[in-house]
């Protein structure tokens, strides 16, 4: 069977391998060491954002609430103590210093001794130091509130993060651990992803991911579907790649997701449609054959058979490949024989591949 190199433009396309992930999942925990409570949420629930999914045993924050509350009170009790005392030295160093006015003008009569006067005045620095201890106390009484107000504060933001909530709309996809259990701060007791962003982590060879950017259409397989084809596109390609296995990352997500969903970390095939390339000579891929270590094709010419040594560039998923040295448009190829060819063989052209086996 042959086939005629033919100048026209092929869309190469790249396939993949890939897991079906979550763009945003999340891990729920407390956020100090504790014992869980209850769980409200099982695996594969639907979750609200703001409803509750499990609380940890408050142990005893709720007294030690309730001892701050007492103290606050005491405290407020002692700030009015405090401003009753600033006001009774006020009015102590008030009449003090009248006194000591009173008292001086009637020294300039000599209706009073020195030392009555001197007495007055020392009365008004014992008045004024009072004031002035007062106000100490009312401001030590005023710290005292703010700071057990201030604990009592703390207290309750730890008891408002003992009630694990859902921070999104989501679903359930792991519950680490029971009633009873104690967790240490920051370990996740449950597990839930937003289903709405699910995408497909690809894997494709670097040899053959030139091309491979943003927005190009995919399309995606899943095991869980009976192999139907969904529609997708490229989201994001991967700064880093994989030196190991030697293949380029990228995210692929649907542009309608399936429903069902399909469970996280199921295999999926990917293909991406590349963009077109410029029109060189193409030919089938099955005509390129290895002689003596070189990658060629057999032309017939005058029938008979040549062996012509090309270069070959991209291909599509068709099993056509470019020919970017070494033939010309029109050339006349074999595609397949029913034998080896070499540079004596006899050939007999036909149609028919399946007769080349009988």
């Amino acid at each position: 069977m042959t086939a005629t190199a033919e100048t026209r433009a092929i869309s190469p396309a790249l396939f993949g391998i890939g897991t079906v992930e979550a763009r945003f999942s999340y891990k729920i925990g407390p956020t100090i060491a504790g014992r869980i409570g209850q769980i409200r949420v099982d695996v594969g629930d639907k979750v609200q954002a703001g409803q509750v999914l499990a609380e940890m045993d408050p142990v005893d924050l709720d007294e030690r609430i309730a001892a701050l509350d007492a103290a606050i009170r005491r405290a407020e009790a002692a700030i009015q103590a405090a401003e009753a005392q600033v006001d009774d030295a006020t009015a102590r160093q008030d009449y003090a210093q009248t006194q000591t006015k009173r008292y001086e003008q009637l020294w300039k009569t000599r209706a009073v001794s020195e030392v009555a006067v001197e007495t007055k005045r020392q009365d008004s620095q014992v008045a004024l130091a009072a004031l002035s201890a007062a106000q100490s106390n009312l401001v030590a009484a005023q710290q005292d509130l703010q700071r057990n107000r201030a604990d009592r504060d703390g207290l309750i933001k730890q008891r408002e993060n003992l009630v694990l909530c859902a921070p999104v709309d989501g679903v359930i996809a792991a519950r680490n651990a029971e009633p009873g259990t104690t967790m240490v701060a920051g370990q996740a007791v449950i597990e839930m992803i937003d289903p709405k962003s699910l995408w497909i982590n690809a894997r494709f060879d670097q040899i053959a991911a030139t091309g491979l950017r943003k927005g190009l259409p995919a399309q995606i397989t899943l095991r869980s579907h009976g192999g139907a084809s969904i529609s997708g596109k490229v989201s994001r390609v991967e700064v880093l790649a994989d030196s190991v296995t030697e293949e380029n990352l990228a995210k692929v997500e649907f542009e309608t997701l399936p429903d069902p969903l399909p469970p996280i970390g199921e295999l999926a095939e990917v293909t991406v449609a590349l963009p077109e390339l410029p029109a060189l000579p193409v030919i089938p891929n099955a005509a390129v054959q290895t002689v003596d270590g070189k990658a060629g094709v057999w032309e017939v010419e005058d029938g008979k058979v040549h062996f012509v040594p090309i270069r070959v560039g991209a291909s599509d998923l068709d099993g056509d490949v470019q020919v970017m040295e070494g033939l010309l448009a029109g050339d006349e190829i074999v595609v397949h024989s029913a034998s080896r060819l070499t540079r004596t063989s006899r050939i007999h052209i036909t149609d028919k591949p399946a007769e080349l086996f009988k």
